[in-house]
């Protein structure tokens, strides 16, 4: 079965544009109800989290009325990251769990993310069969079968808790000062709580959220701010989340920033120094940088890519019984720990490496060289294929010949926003910037049609 709607990381686009409006939302709802509701009974529940986006209020309102018409019993967790609801699927014996979040994306951007009773991301074939009940007559339960909704106060509480216990309790977070940027997201409470709870000194920025000022300006697709507050309060450390707080970007105390790939390459390393990566392989896409692959190689560590995506990160490491896995772009995964990326698990376990090596932040991040690494986003017009025009697919041919043997290309659409991502990687940073230039003008122009 094929998927329409559902991309890389759930259904995501402009709200109260399809398909992220309230009347697709309502039945998106009775879709995945009809699908997870296997039995008359009237024990079913769902658990829905989101982050601050102002139209989560219409989409929570409209899945919870499409999910209650197919009797199931909704749990309202208001404002949350999305790990939290991985977690409290699971523990709260849920037969489903819903985020409603765009991650990364601006405000105006929105999307629904669901798990299964075990906490994880569905699969591509149980999203398949959400939408071919999409696609159909959704029949509504009898009047007496309705489910019931409850908002759930404590769930912020019992994910803070839980977080707090993925650090030994003989290392404490005394004497580290600590800026923490929450993106004016899911995280503007948790995250602070949980660092300071632990002994940091905690500096928080991107705390004020008004439904329209998530990721702007803040978070780690935009640290800038963090970078300047950790030099201006001489921080030991910065901890950059994005708007669901799924994924992570560290700053040292000199201001340098360090991507998933740098932490990956520190867990990896100190797990198996300690026996704790299991199958000795590290699972990443095939965005992290070729510098990554190397260390690993030198340390006789395997490492495997995978598409981009976290979820698919995440079925290969399930598939191969391994541990740590994650994206260049901070979605650290470690199975360990949590279901799916956790940036601020993952920003504790690195403070964790600082207390118990004694290292400063600066001399964690720097692992390993990166290649040069050059990528340019393009966006293209509704309905317009710049992949499929003949012209474009020559360009890239020729581009990659140029670039054989010293480096690699990697080509492909978003699966969250309209855009084509060119990246290449090579020594030669001056025919590195001319290839992916090169490209990225010849989609630009096809993708205006």
């Amino acid at each position: 079965m094929t998927r329409k709607i559902f991309g890389t990381d759930g259904i995501r686009g402009t709200a109260n544009t399809y398909p992220m409006t309230a009347d697709n939302a309502l039945r998106i709802g009775a879709a995945a109800g009809r699908h997870f509701r296997r039995d008359k009974s009237n024990g079913h529940r769902v658990v829905i989290g989101k982050d601050t986006r102002r139209s989560g209020y219409m989409l929570e309102n409209a899945l919870t009325a499409g999910l209650t018409s197919t009797g199931m019993n909704v749990l309202l967790l208001g404002p949350v990251p999305t790990p939290a609801v991985g977690l409290l699927t699971r523990s709260m014996r849920a037969d489903l769990g819903i985020m409603i979040s765009a991650s990364h994306n601006p405000h105006y951007d929105n999307g629904i993310k669901f798990f299964g009773p075990d906490g994880f991301k569905l699969d591509d074939e149980s999203e398949a069969e959400i939408e071919q009940i999409l696609a159909g007559d959704i029949s509504p339960v009898q009047p007496l079968n309705i489910g019931r909704a409850k908002r759930i106060e404590h769930g912020q509480g019992r994910y803070v808790e839980y977080a707090k216990t993925t650090i030994p309790r003989d290392v404490r977070l005394s004497g580290l000062k600590v800026v923490v940027d929450c993106a004016n997201g899911a995280a503007y409470r948790a995250a602070p709580d949980v660092l300071w709870e632990l002994g940091a000194e905690v500096v928080p920025i991107g705390i004020a959220p008004n439904g329209y000022n998530i990721n702007l300006d803040c978070g780690s697709t935009n640290p800038q701010a963090a970078v300047a507050a950790v030099r201006e309060h001489g921080a030991d450390l910065g901890i950059c989340l994005d708007g669901d707080a799924d994924r992570i970007i560290i700053i040292d105390e000199a201001g340098i920033v360090a991507d998933g790939d740098q932490i990956m390459a520190l867990f990896a390393a100190a797990w198996a120094d300690a026996g704790l990566l299991r199958g000795g392989t590290l699972i990443t896409t095939v965005m992290s940088n070729l510098g990554l692959e190397r260390f690993c190689k030198n340390r006789g560590l395997a490492m495997e890519r995978t598409s981009v995506g976290d979820r698919h990160v995440v079925a290969r490491m399930r598939e191969g019984g391994f541990n740590l896995g994650g994206e260049q772009s901070g979605h650290i995964v470690m199975t360990d720990y949590a279901t799916t990326g956790d940036g601020l698990i993952a920003g504790i376990q690195f403070l964790a490496a600082m207390v118990t090596s004694g290292k400063p932040a600066s001399e964690l991040i720097r692992n390993f060289e990166a290649v040069p690494q050059k990528l340019e986003n393009v966006k293209y017009s509704s309905g317009a294929d710049p992949l499929g025009a003949e012209s474009v697919t020559a360009l890239i041919a020729a581009q990659e010949k140029r670039i054989e043997g010293q480096g690699r290309l990697l080509i492909r659409k978003s699966g969250t926003e309209p855009l084509i991502r060119v990246m290449a990687e090579c020594e030669d940073e001056a025919l590195l910037n001319d290839v992916v230039m090169t490209i990225a003008d010849a989609v630009r122009e096809a993708g205006k049609h």
